[in-house]
């Protein structure tokens, strides 16, 4: 599925993109006692796992996604030269009106409001989340991205017919040489 991916250029002159980001990763389980729990959103209580995934879907088009420690680390990947992106209120983007004519929505007030929104990035997030608490149970931070290309290349791929999707996925598998990050992986270390 990455295979497919690599190369990708999402956007251009007049193409509409969706940038969004969503954070997987370094949960901490409240205590069972509510006289014994922390706010868990305070840095000393935070375990450094958190990442996030930074979305950019076109309009129409592929996406693309990367992972940063934090949203704002995300401004050099975004979107080709041309592109109108469209963001959320978070002020993680605020750096790319210098760059682009951009739209932003603000969620306490709408989530589609003059021809902005973030529906389909929030639409992948809403799957990744669903598939990490339904067939994953958990996502290692090690392989985040390899869970975020999968779930972009399913969202991607949802209206191909299935049996389209096993063929060009089993024609990638076999010509690609073997996995460096799953080469070995019984045989690793702990």
């Amino acid at each position: 599925m990455a295979e497919e991916m690599r190369g990708r250029v999402v956007g251009g002159e007049g193409k509409v993109a969706e940038v969004d980001a969503a954070y997987f990763g370094g949960y901490i389980k409240p205590a069972n006692l509510a006289s014994e729990r922390v706010d868990r959103r305070l840095s000393r209580y935070q375990t450094g796992k958190r990442r996030a995934v930074v979305i950019v879907r076109e309009r129409g088009g592929n996406s693309v996604p990367a992972v940063f420690p934090n949203e704002a680390s995300a401004l050099s990947f975004i979107v080709a030269k041309g592109t109108v992106p469209q963001a959320d209120d978070s002020t993680a983007w605020d750096a790319l009106h210098a760059r682009f004519e951009m739209k932003r929505i603000n969620h306490q007030e709408a989530y589609s409001l003059n021809g902005a929104c973030t529906n389909a990035a929030e639409e992948l997030f809403s799957r990744m989340h669903r598939a990490e608490v339904g067939h994953h149970h958990h996502i290692s931070g090690d392989y985040l991205l390899r869970y975020a290309q999968e779930s972009t290349w399913r969202e991607d791929n949802r209206r191909v017919p299935n049996g389209e999707q096993v063929s060009r996925l089993a024609g990638l598998a076999l010509r690609r040489d073997p996995s460096v990050d799953f080469s070995g992986y019984w045989q690793r270390s702990a």
